[in-house]
Formats: C-alpha cells, sequence, structure tokens
C-alpha cells in the first residue's frame, strides 16, 4: 500500500498551480516564471507551516522536469542535514553534476526548514549555490527568511505565503471528508479549523486521527486528538516551567523531543505563543528569555541542552516572583 493511500495529507496534495489554497499573490508571479523554464532563477519560500510552501515547490518541480522529476530533484530536510559535512556532500555532490537529458532545462534541490541550518553551512551554501546556477536551482523553504543570511537572500526571488484563513482550512478539510465518506457536522471541522489556526497540513492529520475506527467523526474524537496535540504539549511545558517546576517540565520536554520528534523551532514558536498570553510583569521577562534561545539555536548551538536551560531560566522566573532571585 503507498503512502499516499495511508495518508490523506499526501493523497490530497495539490498538483497544480491552481489548486494551492489562498495564495494567490504567490500563484500569480509563479505562473510567468514557468512560461520560461530554463530561466527561473533560485527560489526562497518563506511563510508560516501548513501555507503550502513545499508542496509548491513540488509543484513546481513537477512542472518543469515532468516525468524525470526523481532522477533531477533532491529533496532534504535542513532541521535533519543542518551541518555544513552535509551541504559540502550531499547537496555540492548533487548540485555539481553537469549532465541534463533533453528537455531538462536544470537539476533542483528543495530545501526544507532552511531556516535551521548553522551559519557555516548557509555560508558554504551559498558558495554552492554561485558555483552551480548555470545548471542547478534551488527552492529553499523556511519559515523565517530573517534566519537566513543577506547573501541567500539576495541571490533568491523571495515568495511570502500567508496564513491559511480559517474558511479556507474549514472548506478544505470538508472537501476531504466528503471524498473518504466521513460523516462529519460543521460544528466539527469549525473546530478542528480553530485548532491549527491556519496550518493546513496539521487539519488534515488531525481530521484522519480523529476519523480512524469509524465512519462519523464527532467532536469528543476531535477534542480527544486536538487535546493531545504537540501545540498543547509545548503549551504544558511552558506553564509547567513557568509555575517552577523544572524537573517537571524537562521530563515533559524529552517526551515532546524524542517520542514526538518536535522541531526545536515549532517548540519555541508554541512557546512563545504560550507565554504572550501572560499578562503580569514576568511576561515580558519570559519573552526576552526565549528570544535569547532561539538566537543561540539560529547559530547552531546544541538544540538539547539549550531548550533544557530555557526551562530552567523560565522556572527560575518563578523566584524572582518570590522575591528569591
Amino acid at each position: 500500500m503507498s503512502l499516499e493511500s495511508l495518508m490523506w495529507v499526501e493523497k490530497y496534495r495539490p498538483h497544480k498551480i491552481d489548486e494551492l489554497v489562498n495564495q494567490e499573490e504567490v500563484k500569480e508571479r509563479l505562473k510567468p516564471l514557468l512560461q520560461k523554464k530554463g530561466e527561473l532563477p533560485h527560489l526562497l519560500f518563506a511563510g508560516p507551516p501548513g501555507s503550502g510552501k513545499t508542496t509548491t515547490a513540488l509543484v513546481l518541480a513537477r512542472e518543469i522536469l515532468g516525468d524525470l522529476v526523481g532522477d533531477y530533484t533532491l529533496s532534504l530536510n535542513a532541521s535533519d542535514e543542518r551541518g555544513i559535512d552535509a551541504v559540502r556532500d550531499r547537496i555540492k555532490t548533487f548540485a555539481s553534476y553537469s549532465d541534463r537529458r533533453e528537455g531538462v532545462p536544470f537539476r533542483l534541490v528543495i530545501l526544507d526548514e532552511a531556516d535551521e541550518m548553522t551559519r557555516d553551512a548557509q555560508t558554504a551554501l551559498r558558495r554552492i549555490m554561485e558555483e552551480t546556477s548555470r545548471y542547478t536551482r534551488f527552492v529553499l523553504i523556511c519559515n523565517y527568511s530573517s534566519n537566513l543570511i543577506e547573501p541567500i537572500q539576495s541571490r533568491t526571488a523571495i515568495f511570502r505565503f500567508k496564513k491559511i484563513g480559517h474558511e479556507e482550512v474549514a472548506a478544505r478539510l470538508k472537501k476531504i471528508a466528503k471524498a473518504e465518506d466521513v460523516k462529519v457536522a460543521d460544528k466539527v471541522i469549525q473546530a478542528i479549523a480553530a485548532a491549527v489556526d491556519g496550518d493546513l497540513r496539521q487539519g488534515i492529520n488531525l481530521l484522519q486521527a480523529a476519523s480512524a475506527g469509524g465512519t462519523e467523526l464527532t467532536l469528543e474524537k476531535v477534542n480527544a486528538v486536538t487535546g493531545s496535540s504537540v501545540k498543547e504539549r509545548a503549551a504544558e511545558i511552558i506553564r509547567v516551567a513557568l509555575g517552577g517546576d523544572f524537573p517537571g517540565a524537562r521530563l515533559k520536554l524529552v517526551e515532546l523531543t524524542r517520542v514526538y520528534g518536535i522541531p526545536e523551532s515549532d517548540f519555541l514558536r508554541f512557546a512563545n505563543e504560550e507565554i504572550a498570553k501572560g499578562d503580569d510583569e514576568k511576561t515580558g521577562e519570559a519573552i526576552k528569555i526565549l528570544a535569547e534561545y532561539d538566537y543561540r539555536l539560529a547559530m547552531g548551538a546544541n538544540p538539547e541542552v539549550q531548550l533544557t536551560a530555557l526551562l530552567a531560566e523560565l522556572a527560575a522566573l518563578r523566584s524572582g516572583r518570590d522575591g528569591k532571585r
């Protein structure tokens, strides 16, 4: 059984530019570029998770390379291949091949979560982009373009993706539910759309998870699934840390990162959302602490050590609140 038949997020992934959800400006800018495929520049797709960046890159690859997309495309996740050795070895080796079949304008490297790469790795990548530009194009995908060095940003055409609106997410989920013959009330679809806050990929995954074991989707099933989402788990870790329980927060962090495999960038994003809900005098201080560790991770520091230290500092704010710090 293929991956597409198992995972709805793959089964219903758009295959054409016009099928992309709620990214009209991106679509209008990309269409003229596809008319002259050989002149396509390096591209940078930036925007929130689940907004269609990776899907758009895959659509472009198929449009440009056709049936040879598998032979002439290298797709990597930079959060796994974030070091300079990965750039020099895997990316440079692939990008340096100049052989092309008739009708193939260039090789294509799709680098997801490019903002997770270390600065040294980004510098090495910039050199490769320069040296191989005659026969290789790069599509860099990130949540925050500001985490990429300026020389890379200046060598790409930047496309900024918007968060998908609540109603657009709901409409897409309704369409998938109908195709899968899942009975679901409108209020249930709305609950999923509200829970994912514009992340369509997560919404589709939640819809599938909540639908498992039956063809009728209830609000209780949705609440059971969304209540244990990684976003809520990350928020709980922050609440525990801010409550002064460092050991408890660290234990939950280990579970989240090692069992659920959440990227550190996602954890920090969810942590920021949770901290920003505060309204006391320590909220601003907590945000500053979070920003410091975000910077350290961007500089290539060890993620596990830094996230643990982050929780320790947040827990210490409790002592400061009690006048002991």
